[in-house]
């Protein structure tokens, strides 16, 4: 299933900025790596207890390009954070790739199978608030074409873009609270042509932190 995300995008190239050609950047600090073989899609399972309230609960992404982090917001997302939690938790994410990059817009990760059609085999469902904004810094779940707004399966994107000018249709799950130059390093392999990066993004693991 394609993903709207990439419909918004290619309707707005023009908004999205950037340009192809920036493969001057591979030896800006990102590792060179293999393309990892692919999981298979779907098989995770559902959890169905909510995350501790009292609790925080930060997501350390650690990539071929470096780390960052990923501070989950419970109010926004009581139902995708627990999923994104048991996912990590649970090695879903560990060598899966970055396969859609956009320049001054998004970067995209999170599908086992690489192809951006992958999830979990299931799905949560936290609509965005009706003003909802996607800008710098935020992490939101992209979802099917048809799926209702807020559905989200494993896939997330982060915004790149001052304001990445989507509708809010996106479940909104948290902001990069460290490692943004990471992030930024990850923007700067894209291509609005191809919307990949143009070296293999590795996503090594995904772990949880609580506080």
């Amino acid at each position: 299933m394609r993903l709207a995300l990439l419909a918004v995008c290619v309707l707005a190239l023009a908004a999205c900025g950037g340009g192809n050609g920036q493969s001057d950047t591979v030896a800006s600090g990102c590792e060179e790596v293999d393309t990892p073989t692919a999981k298979a899609d779907g098989g995770a399972v559902k959890p169905s207890a909510p995350l501790d309230p009292a609790k925080t609960y930060v997501l350390v992404v650690e990539t071929s390009c470096g780390d960052f982090e990923m501070t989950l917001d419970q109010k926004l997302a009581p139902e995708t954070a627990p999923s994104l939690v048991s996912l990590a938790e649970s090695g879903f994410y560990d060598d899966t790739i970055i396969h859609r990059v956009v320049p001054d817009f998004v970067i995209q990760g999170g599908d086992p199978t690489g192809t951006g059609s992958g999830g979990p085999g299931y799905s949560t469902v936290d609509p965005p608030p009706a003003d909802a904004t996607y800008t710098r810094g935020t992490v939101a779940m992209a979802k099917g074409e048809l799926d209702p707004p807020g559905t989200s399966g494993s896939q997330f994107f982060v915004v790149t873009g001052a304001d990445a000018g989507l509708p809010p249709d996106y479940a909104i799950v948290g902001e990069i609270s460290d490692g943004y130059d990471t992030v930024e390093r990850i923007g700067a392999l894209g291509d609005v042509t191809t919307q990949m990066p143009s070296q293999t993004v590795l996503v090594e693991r995904v772990s949880v932190r609580e506080s």
